[in-house]
């Protein structure tokens, strides 16, 4: 399930607690797209505002909805215990991977996470994701430390933040990652504006935010990418700078994403968890031009 198209969906949050109707209408749109896997309760997804009975909810509607498309849960937190019993919510609702983040308060050391890693992958029962996000745990990963986790049985795949902006670097990064990962253990681009360069740098699978609410759009490029057209994936993904644009004014994708998900009528604009804020309408009205010219879809 690690290659192609990871649509990674937003988890609309309105003051009475988790939109499930507008969830579903946003998971119809990839299961009509037929995207390659779902990631649910990703960051987009919020997952670190939810309850443990939130996220089990969540993932148990994904999979209603997910039919015969794998689908991947995020078990993010701070204690190894609390990620265990979200591992065991996570298959016992129908999860076909995990996603883990090395979340923290105090500042982990290599040795910690690579005992997290080998902790959770003796628990469970489904291959895990290395979810590599500085940005949000504040703990980086170095190229050895995925070597020696890709050398647990359990570890299936990488999720990287990004990757350099020329073309020739952006393949030599790939290249050097993969030269630490065992067989078999496949690079996941993440960061929508680095998809094309990171496709093109052999990276096997786009986990999207874009692609969790415009899932037809991002499965052309990705599409490309599985027919070698680089030309057509920095084409496709060049036209949607706008977007990535507006994605790093907002300081970040889950408000443009929840802001968007309203605009199309599949929740409210005002989705996201507190202390998180909706966007101004003028923002709004810019989002829906946005998706209007572009033909987001």
């Amino acid at each position: 399930m690690f290659i192609g198209l990871s649509a990674f969906p937003l988890t609309p949050v309105t003051a009475s607690g988790v939109d499930e109707k507008g969830f579903s209408h946003i998971l119809s749109r990839l299961t009509e797209a037929r995207v390659d896997s779902m990631g649910i309760l990703g960051s987009t997804g919020s997952y670190a505002y939810l309850t443990r009975e939130q996220r089990k909810r969540v993932a148990t509607l994904a999979k209603q909805h997910a039919g015969n498309i794998p689908m991947m849960v995020c078990v993010g937190a701070v204690s190894t215990d609390a990620i265990l019993h979200l591992a065991d919510d996570a298959q016992a609702a129908g999860a076909n991977a995990l996603l883990l983040p090395a979340v923290s308060y105090q500042t982990l050391r290599e040795d910690e996470v690579f005992s997290l890693f080998e902790t959770v992958t003796r628990h469970v029962s489904v291959p895990v994701c290395i979810y590599d996000n500085p940005g949000t745990t504040h703990f980086t990963f170095t190229d050895e430390l995925h070597g020696r986790l890709s050398s647990l049985e359990g570890v299936r795949s990488v999720k990287i933040p990004g990757v350099p902006d020329s073309p020739a670097a952006a393949t030599e990064r790939v290249a050097a990652l993969r030269q630490q990962l065992r067989p078999g253990v496949t690079i996941g681009i993440s960061g929508d504006a680095y998809a094309g360069i990171g496709l093109n740098a052999g990276c096997e699978v786009w986990y999207s935010v874009c692609g969790g609410l415009f899932p037809e759009t991002a499965k052309q490029i990705t599409d490309a990418a599985a027919a070698q057209d680089h030309e057509r994936v920095n084409e496709l993904t060049a036209r949607l700078e706008p977007l990535w644009a507006l994605f790093r004014k907002h300081g970040g994708s889950i408000r443009v994403i929840a802001a968007a998900a309203g605009v199309l009528g599949l929740t409210d604009t005002n989705c996201l968890p507190r202390p998180l804020q909706p966007l101004s309408a003028g923002d709004i009205t810019d989002i829906a031009y946005l998706i209007s010219t572009l033909e987001l879809k």
